[in-house]
């Protein structure tokens, strides 16, 4: 199972926002959807072996992540709106420290980064890592922040997770998946 987590230094926590305006009611929300749909979706399939979180750490608080698993997932659609409905139905789920699904597939709970953390072995995906095209072997679990670089507390947090860059240019977050999974799916064919 490959884990991709993302997160949205500004998403909102509460579902108050509007599908017409996820970047500026949502909190960025538009980007995490994005993310998302490139970590799940395939030509008319969606990634079985795949899950996608989204760390929301904006107001009203308390940080709470929303996780979608590919094996499980249903009514996902490849548009922004229909990921950002799912979370907006998470949301409102009254929850505790431990997952709960709101849908099928879809699970959320409080907590953040620094528990994601204890659960994975993430290495972060950043311009100044290691080319993931030299590297012999990748982890399977993949974290990438939103529009905005990781604050200070968090790089304090990751600073013993591992850093791979998908190539020379700055990306965004949901084109860095899509990259780093056309190189894992090259590498289980055996195309490297």
């Amino acid at each position: 199972m490959t884990h991709f987590a993302i997160v949205g230094h500004t998403a909102r926590t509460d579902g108050a926002f509007s599908l017409n305006d996820l970047p500026s009611s949502g909190g960025r929300m538009d980007i995490l959807c994005r993310c998302v749909n490139a970590s799940l979706f395939l030509s008319h399939t969606l990634r079985r072996d795949v899950e996608c979180s989204v760390v929301l750490l904006g107001p009203p608080g308390p940080q709470k992540t929303v996780k979608f698993s590919g094996d499980s997932v249903r009514s996902l659609n490849p548009d922004e709106r229909s990921p950002a409905a799912l979370v907006k139905k998470a949301l409102v789920l009254p929850c505790g420290s431990e997952f709960r699904e709101s849908s099928a597939g879809v699970f959320v709970r409080k907590g953040g980064l620094a528990r994601l953390l204890q659960e994975h072995a993430f290495c972060v995906l950043e311009e100044q890592g290691r080319d993931i095209r030299k590297a012999e072997t990748l982890p399977d679990a993949f974290l990438l922040s939103d529009h905005m670089n990781f604050s200070a507390d968090e790089e304090a947090l990751l600073s013993d997770c591992p850093k791979f860059s998908v190539g020379p240019a700055v990306l965004h977050a949901e084109a860095a998946i899509t990259v780093l999974l056309n190189e894992l799916d090259r590498r289980a064919a055996g195309w490297s």
